[in-house]
């Protein structure tokens, strides 16, 4: 399973489908289902508006990694299956996905998204959001969303928590399950579609699981050869798309066009189960291994810079923290989850 992620530096307002202006700011005690967060929260709405990056254009950072060989803090558990972690910098909190088994007859993952405000609280944002990777966008006001239950990417008003939906089919067939998704600073979205969610519904695209673009409203196939790609992101500057194969094995590396089209595939490493990734203010990349429960850090360059242990079967990553410093990992076992963090050197991008 996915996603998350870490993204170009935020820019104005932008159109996606209808009027919606975005730029993205990504990247205690259990939640209770019977909690919510009311509408008028101020941290829903009004402290997220006009936020910045922590990024410095030109900027030298050091090493991201105090040691080359770390271990994250668990900061809480017994959730079902945690996904797609994002940072609200304005309010100085983290939401994510938060997924149980499937139900009906197709058989289909109900997800709730939460809402974690540190050190320790857990609330409920939205009960069926039927969610696995997230972004917030510049302007503060809405969540994108990876969203297997319409097999769809959807947007959620953070005011009101009402649902709109960005992307639903290419070429008129329906998606898979869209899992992970990154937006550029002029709106431009890509997202992975394993089948990981799809459950029993009919098989649309005729067993392709592929990397879409969505462009004011058009969907297009970056890449349709990549078996249950997941975890998706974009270099700082914009100009790298990187995408893991779950299936693979490998995160591949795609040139992006200044249109927003994608160029040469490479290989940028292998990894084990490659799950949900973000990325660092220097370019460095983080990306979750399900198989190995660590979260593995690479140089821009392709270097192994080390690597991060997270319990196990982790899913996922993003930047966060008064100074975008803290990593925060989604990693456990089905039933009970756990959210950890780890300081670092470098922030995210954003985060």
């Amino acid at each position: 399973m996915p996603r998350r992620s870490a993204r170009a530096a935020l820019a104005g307002a932008l159109t996606l489908l209808t009027a919606l202006a975005i730029n993205t700011t990504f990247t205690g005690d259990r939640a209770d289902a019977g909690d919510t967060v009311s509408a008028g929260d101020p941290a829903d709405v009004g402290a997220l508006a006009g936020t910045t990056g922590p990024c410095t254009p030109g900027a030298s950072y050091p090493s991201p990694l105090p040691a080359p060989t770390m271990a994250a803090t668990r900061i809480s558990g017994g959730f079902s299956f945690l996904e797609g972690p994002v940072w609200l910098a304005g309010s100085g909190q983290l939401l994510l996905s938060d997924m149980r088994g499937g139900t009906g007859p197709e058989n289909v993952q109900p997800s709730t998204i939460r809402r974690f405000t540190p050190p320790n609280t857990f609330d409920v944002f939205s009960e069926n959001a039927g969610s696995n990777g997230l972004a917030v966008t510049g302007d503060g006001t809405r969540i994108l969303a990876a969203t297997h239950d319409q097999r769809s990417v959807s947007s959620y008003l953070l005011s009101d928590r009402s649902r709109s939906s960005v992307a639903s089919d290419f070429q008129g067939r329906r998606f898979n399950s869209p899992n992970d998704l990154t937006v550029r600073a002029d709106g431009t979205v890509y997202v992975t579609d394993p089948n990981f969610q799809r459950g029993n519904r009919p098989d649309e695209l005729g067993g392709m699981t592929g990397v879409f673009r969505v462009s004011d409203g058009e969907v297009s196939l970056v890449d349709g050869t990549v078996s249950q790609p997941n975890g998706i992101v974009l270099s700082p500057d914009e100009t790298t798309l990187y995408t893991g194969g779950n299936a693979d094995n490998t995160i591949f590396r795609y040139d992006l066009m200044p249109d927003g089209s994608t160029g040469q595939r490479t290989t940028f490493a292998s990894l084990a189960g490659p799950d949900g990734a973000t990325v660092d203010c220097a370019g460095n990349i983080y990306w979750a291994s399900y198989t190995d429960g660590r979260i593995h850090v690479f140089a821009a360059s392709g270097e192994k810079l080390g690597t991060i242990s997270a319990g196990r079967n982790t899913t996922n990553a993003a930047f966060g923290g008064p100074d975008g410093r803290t990593l925060y990992i989604t990693s456990g076992t089905w039933g009970d989850f756990g959210l950890y963090q780890i300081e670092l050197n470098v922030p995210g991008s954003p985060y």
